[in-house]
């Protein structure tokens, strides 16, 4: 059957199309928004529903001046999608913006525009963004009965400067099924099996447009987009073997990575590094007040294995040094009052990935269980250290993974090691998957669970029906300086609040 034949049916056969309308669903998923805001600059990204080419206007609100550029063609090798970057913005001002795709196949007809908006940094005002990570996991996707993934929508009424999206975009790995229990499920083709052609890859980005709220909130929140596992593959490193994983007829780890990342760059709506074209650690500078470190702690990893080496090499890298060398410099370097650091890990909870042949765990990220800092741990033992020893002040640690929310506090009087400054970190997500925790903690960084929320026990894989689903708000005074850290969950509804002053 044609894709959208096999989606209705799936959607239930006589009320399929209704259904969709009411979850206010698309069957060809198009989209815009901004991504990457920095003074003066931002991304525009969008995709089309065939081959076209991107045209872009925009103004200041208000202005009634609007330019004009011709953009890049989408065509089926991005998926059709395309992105452009508008440079010489005004700082502090509202700006409005059209795309139109021309047909190619009938030269100089413009589609009706698709509209965005977003709000450019400025001087002497307040910040306000939005993190949280884990989308469409663990078998729950789109639900038309309740309208779609509502916690995008909830995000977007909270007007956010913008909003880091800490990882697992997608779940490529984790097919969906018309009905689990109660909930029930929009199918595609290319979600109804793991993700193994480029097609697939893309199917899985082009699942999550599919959705008005998604549509809505990227149309009027410009996106910070860093990636984790779930992209390609539970868990995937340099050791991953799929060999006799028969959900797979697509035995090349390195290719389905290949893939994943050219779904991924078309996606997202980040601004390309020319000597890396495929690099995801950038800084996002928001002015004075604050720089966002976005890091990769996926890409460039050893393979996942016991991790307790008692020296640092080639089994045992996370960021990879020259990543590392990036990250300490830009935090040296910075002026900005705060310095949040976006990780798409913990730093101190234990995620595991099985056992290996001599039956000893393996560890996904870099906790490893209680003690001094060992495998992985030397790589953020060594960021810690630096962080101290440079006298970096006003850092922040924020990241999803584990689909809980929680409020953590680092303490070196507690610690096994101590070499470093005490710090927070804020866990929040997942936005629409399934709900799980609380994960077991490791002492090595001194980690205190201040707060946090979860399932209850016996409870994992929770949808989100249960409304265990979450995202934090940052705040940043510009009269204070006091940063405020806000945990929420799928109703908005405050949880937990954190105010930190500025050193």
């Amino acid at each position: 059957m044609r894709r959208r034949e096999f989606l209705y049916s799936l959607a239930g056969a006589g009320a399929g199309a209704a259904a969709l309308r009411a979850a206010g669903t698309d069957t060809r998923p198009v989209g815009v928004t901004a991504g990457d805001v920095v003074p003066g600059r931002a991304m525009l990204w969008a995709r089309a529903d065939g081959p076209t080419r991107l045209h872009a206007s925009w103004r200041t609100s208000g202005s009634g001046a609007w330019q004009h550029r011709v953009g890049p063609y989408c065509l089926d090798g991005s998926d059709f999608t395309g992105r452009l970057e508008l440079t010489d913005l005004p700082n502090g001002q509202r700006v409005e913006y059209q795309i139109q795709f021309e047909d190619l196949r009938s030269p100089g007809k413009l589609a009706e525009p698709l509209t965005g908006s977003f709000r450019t940094p400025a001087v002497g005002r307040d910040v306000k963004f939005l993190w949280s990570g884990d989308n469409v996991g663990q078998g729950w996707g789109i639900n038309p009965d309740i309208g779609g993934m509502k916690i995008y929508e909830v995000m977007r009424r909270t007007e956010p400067d913008f909003f880091i999206h800490s990882g697992d975009t997608i779940y490529a790995d984790n097919p969906l099924v018309e009905r689990v229990g109660e909930w029930r499920n929009i199918v595609t083709e290319e979600k109804s099996k793991v993700a193994e052609t480029q097609n697939e890859f893309f199917g899985n980005h082009r699942y999550n447009l599919m959705d008005a709220n998604f549509r809505r909130f990227l149309a009027e929140v410009p996106q910070v987009w860093q990636w984790d596992d779930h992209e390609v593959m539970n868990n995937w490193s340099s050791s991953k073997d799929i060999q006799d994983n028969k959900l797979y007829t697509e035995k090349s780890v390195p290719l389905l990575i290949a893939r994943a990342q050219r779904a991924f760059h078309s996606y997202a709506p980040l601004r390309i590094t020319p000597e890396e074209t495929e690099r995801v650690y950038r800084k996002i500078s928001y002015g004075p007040l604050l720089d966002v470190f976005v890091i990769d702690m996926r890409t460039y990893r050893g393979p996942n294995n016991y991790n307790l080496q008692a020296e640092a090499g080639a089994d045992t890298e996370y960021m990879g040094k020259p990543q590392l060398d990036w990250l300490k410099q830009g935090l040296r370097d910075s002026k900005a009052v705060w310095k949040v650091i976006a990780a798409d890990m913990p730093l101190g909870l234990v995620v595991s990935d099985g056992k290996d042949k001599q039956g000893r765990p393996i560890f996904e990220n870099s906790a490893n269980g209680d003690g001094p800092a060992l495998g992985r741990e030397l790589e953020i033992a060594d960021v810690l250290r630096y962080i101290k020893r440079q006298r970096i002040r006003n850092t922040v640690w924020l990241t999803a993974d584990v689909h809980y929310t929680a409020a953590h506090y680092y303490d070196p009087a507690k610690a096994q090691f101590t070499d470093f400054d005490p710090f927070w970190e804020f866990v929040s997500g997942p936005l629409n998957a399934g709900a799980f925790g609380p994960n077991p903690t490791d002492n090595t960084f001194g980690i205190q669970v201040v707060y946090q929320k979860c399932p209850p026990k016996g409870e994992q894989n929770a949808s989100p029906l249960t409304k265990c689903q979450f995202f934090g708000e940052v705040g940043i005074s510009n009269k204070t300086k006091a940063l405020t850290v806000t945990l929420r969950d799928l109703d908005g509804t405050a949880l937990y609040s954190k105010e930190l002053a500025a050193a």
